[in-house]
């Protein structure tokens, strides 16, 4: 039965009108240190300054100031964007060291409006920001309510007051499961390994994402990465693919082989697993329908200058260094000495990692848009750099490494001593039937140096061409650095385990061993150390810890080198090389040949995401001067036509001096 009140039963409450409220002196309240603070601040404005004051304990859960260890803070920003009353504002602060995976800002508190709730605290993905159990504060100056919180309060260590735990924190730490083909069964083919996203677990994997931007800070070419995420969790895959396309002409590719440094340096993986950034940039491209692509990149442009670029290679930092000069308005010519464009992707990487169907998707956009792909076409043979200054208004290289580095170590020279780029494209010509089985010459048992990604495709293909021809594997593979320090990827060296790949890492080749003009063998001794006290590359070896791996073949993946033959002498004497690579300005300028700009492995080494990163500075860079060039013609053509009317109206004045005039 519901209880009746009167109408009388506020009035009861008055009683309390004239009671004496019950208050708690400041000393039964603060602990000696908050009292220390206060007298010598001169917060507290008494007569009597507070000089002896007992202990006091909150309550476990209590929500008193914040803390914030700086050295774990990575500026990320989510305590700010989840603050319901938005008391909390990101302060850059150059004092703070600037690290790939953080930004150089920490957050300020506005107690005035903070309410306590710890919502920063239990969405903070470094889990830096906390909760004391300190909340005794007090300032005639209501600025002073704005806070900058550190690991101290107020100068001295203070208990931990609200802490997250398993039910209150906000984030998801685990990423949304891949589906890939199962070992044993990828082993005999070379069907693309990952899966890909369905819609709902890419809205899913990318629910996971906190618009930080931290990641953006750390891609080469400043991906819009929080936006198109965005975009897959609202399903707006068109907006999605415009926000990929203003800094990635490469977007199929990178979804699948991208060395993903956006994904090294996301917040989440601080505390749990990177967000899937490289797989949800693929699952936009792979969902994006055919007919909206034109639609949703092409812009008009501004300004058309009447100037054309050749560009010389086909790889990451030729095409994109096409792209963005075919967005401007350059007529673009692609030069390419194979039959198939694409460079080291499409002769390098193995298909499991990147069909030809990726590549096709994004090299068949940056055809539509106009740039012209010159193929079986090798410039220094069939055109010659001459012939490109002349026709051309800017020259572009982007040669790549395409050459195998030599092992100079006994027995290196024999003929089934293969160098990994002599061997993968045929592989590739292999699974795009161009080769058949027969023509890749392929031993029961094989042996790769290296330790790098390439050596793993190199390793892993063999494998795939071993099951396909004998039905079973025998590919070891070695290297200086040790097992756990490899320069592969995390995923190259999981999945190359899983197929049966043996490991014999941190030990250094010392000879080839042969017996009756036969491979037998490769003898390794123990590496000591890899680069000497000043950094070089000096490894040092134990010689009395030695071991022979057997092989029938062995294939050589300890790096790439660039091909320049195609340069003239002429040209190669006025360009100034460092370790193999030519020097250029940021832009990829060469000094004293301003038409000539260069991009890529033969700039800055070799990385796809880099590459491309490279194409779109230079085609910056080609603007400016192509631009710049163009003005000149225009200011000088103006000033010419001025000059002609003038010396009609007056005849008796020459030409230098109607130029003074």
């Amino acid at each position: 039965m519901k209880k009746r009140y009167s109408m009388f039963t506020p009035w009861r409450h008055f009683k309390y009108l004239f009671k004496k409220p019950l208050t708690i002196p400041f000393k039964d309240i603060f602990t000696k240190k908050n009292a220390d603070y206060l007298n010598k601040n001169s917060i507290i404005k008494s007569k009597k300054r507070v000089e002896e004051s007992s202990p006091r304990e909150a309550a476990d859960n209590l929500r008193g100031f914040h803390t914030n260890d700086w050295e774990e803070c990575i500026g990320c920003g989510t305590c700010m964007d989840i603050c319901p009353t938005e008391a909390i504002t990101m302060a850059e602060r150059l004092d703070v060291e600037d690290v790939s995976g953080a930004l150089q800002q920490r957050p300020i508190i506005d107690y005035g409006r903070c309410c306590f709730c710890a919502l920063c605290v239990d969405t903070c993905t470094t889990g830096s920001l906390k909760m004391s159990k300190e909340y005794i504060y007090t300032h005639e100056n209501p600025d002073n309510f704005l806070l900058m919180p550190e690991k101290l309060w107020q100068g001295h260590v203070v208990k931990e007051g609200w802490v997250k735990d398993e039910n209150s924190d906000l984030l998801d730490l685990e990423r949304v499961h891949m589906e890939h083909e199962d070992p044993e069964e990828r082993k005999s083919s070379f069907v693309e390994i990952v899966r890909g996203y369905s819609k709902e677990y890419a809205k899913q994997e990318a629910a996971r994402c906190v618009e930080c931007g931290v990641c953006t800070a750390s891609c080469p070419v400043q991906m819009h990465i929080p936006a198109y995420i965005k975009a897959i969790w609202e399903d707006d895959i068109e907006g999605g693919l415009r926000q990929i396309y203003e800094t990635n002409p490469l977007p199929g590719v990178c979804g699948r082989v991208c060395t993903h440094n956006c994904e090294t340096s996301c917040s989440i993986a601080v505390r749990g697993e990177a967000i899937a950034i490289r797989w949800l940039k693929r699952y936009i491209i792979d969902s994006a329908p055919d007919d909206i692509y034109k639609k949703s990149i092409m812009e008009p442009i501004s300004e058309v200058i009447d100037a054309k670029v050749a560009i010389v290679g086909s790889g990451p930092a030729g095409l994109g260094a096409a792209y963005y000069l075919r967005v401007m308005g350059y007529k673009v010519d692609v030069y390419e000495e194979k039959p198939l464009t694409g460079g080291v992707m499409r002769y390098g990487i193995p298909a499991y990692r990147l069909p030809d169907s990726a590549i096709d998707k994004d090299i068949d956009f940056i055809e539509s848009i106009g740039v012209k792909m010159i193929t079986n076409t090798r410039v220094g043979r069939d055109i010659s750099m001459d012939q490109l200054e002349k026709d051309y208004d800017a020259v572009f290289l982007g040669t790549g490494f395409f050459k195998p580095r030599d092992l100079p170590i006994p027995g290196a020279d024999h003929k089934d001593v293969i160098g990994a780029m002599d061997f993968l494209p045929k592989v590739r010509d292999y699974e795009r039937g161009v080769l058949k089985l027969e023509d890749i010459d392929v031993a029961k048992s094989i042996v790769v140096i290296g330790g790098g990604d390439v050596a793993f495709d190199v390793a892993r293909s063999a494998t795939r061409l071993q099951m396909l021809k004998y039905g079973k594997t025998n590919v070891k593979l070695t290297s200086l650095e040790d097992q756990d320090v490899l320069p592969c990827s995390e995923d190259e060296l999981i999945e190359g385990a899983e197929e049966g790949i043996e490991f014999f890492c941190g030990n250094g080749p010392q000879e080839i061993l042969l017996k009756k003009g036969k491979v037998t063998g490769l003898r390794l001794w123990k590496c000591l150390c890899i680069f000497d006290e000043e950094g070089r590359f000096n490894p040092e070896f134990d010689k009395e810890c030695e071991q022979v791996i057997e092989g029938q073949q062995v294939y050589i993946a300890i790096g790439q080198s660039p091909d320049y033959e195609y340069l003239p002498k002429s040209l190669s004497e006025k360009l100034t090389f460092e370790r193999g690579k030519i020097k250029a300005s940021n832009l990829g300028q060469v000094e004293g040949l301003p038409w000539l700009y260069v991009g890529g492995d033969i700039l800055r080494g070799p990385d796809l995401i880099s590459g491309v990163a490279d194409g779109h500075r230079s085609a910056q860079g080609i603007d400016d001067y192509l631009f710049n060039k163009a003005k000149k013609k225009e200011i000088s053509k103006t000033l010419k036509e001025m000059r002609l009317a003038a010396k009609e109206q007056t005849p008796g004045l020459t030409y230098r001096q109607l130029g003074k005039k």
